[in-house]
């Protein structure tokens, strides 16, 4: 079956790595270490992305769990520098969808997110109007990899499994699609993604990314 559409994940897909200088904000205002924050950063996240926290109450929890006790606005500021984290876009992926969707696929997001960090992606990348279809999974209050959110993304698109390609810098988002029936590949880079879509014989159904923007 032909392909008719491809799914992008965001974060490290269509967006870069963190912005360093917004993880340095993030050091500074709450006072920890990287190796104090990060493991108490990630370990909440999937309840984030699932809509069972907000970017307060995320923040919340992670600075209590730190042994913090901090005020509202400090907690406000800390989640506008999370979300202002994730606002590096990789302008190789996004020449990508747009050349995708010149040739006539549909596009799609897919992607775990909460709430501040979707408003401010938002707020700074316009190219999303672009996409056809945008899935964000606080909203659905499931993540990948739950195949709930693969059928809701699907059946927005209106394709069948087989016809979509997800692209996920995450195995594990991308064995749960071929699960389904999707094609999927895991993404590093638009290079790699490249040489990928040669190798499965896909150049002949859509347009190959470009090297990485310099």
């Amino acid at each position: 079956m032909a392909l008719r559409a491809v799914i992008f994940d965001l974060g490290m897909v269509l967006t870069g790595p963190p912005d360093p200088q917004a993880y340095a904000q993030l050091l500074r205002i709450s006072g920890l270490t990287p190796e104090q924050l990060d493991p108490l950063y990630w370990a909440d996240r999937h309840a984030y992305d699932e809509g069972k926290l907000n970017g307060v109450t995320f923040w919340q929890k992670v600075t209590s769990d730190a042994g913090l006790n901090l005020e509202r606005p400090v907690i406000e500021e800390l989640s506008l520098w999370d979300a202002r984290m994730w606002t590096t876009p990789n302008s190789a992926m996004v020449a990508w969808q747009q050349a995708l969707k010149q040739r006539g696929l549909k596009t799609a997001v897919l992607s775990n997110i909460g709430d501040d960090v979707r408003a401010n992606i938002e707020r700074e990348f316009k190219w999303l109007a672009g996409f056809d279809v945008l899935v964000w999974s606080y909203l659905l209050r499931t993540a990948k990899p739950d195949p709930a959110i693969y059928h809701y993304t699907l059946n927005q698109l209106k394709i069948a499994p087989e016809e979509a390609l997800f692209v996920d810098d995450r195995e594990v988002n991308i064995e749960a699609a071929r699960a389904l029936g999707m094609q999927g590949l895991v993404f590093t880079d638009a290079a790699k993604l490249r040489a990928d879509l040669l190798a499965a014989g896909l150049a002949d159904q859509l347009p190959l990314p470009e090297a990485e923007a310099r």
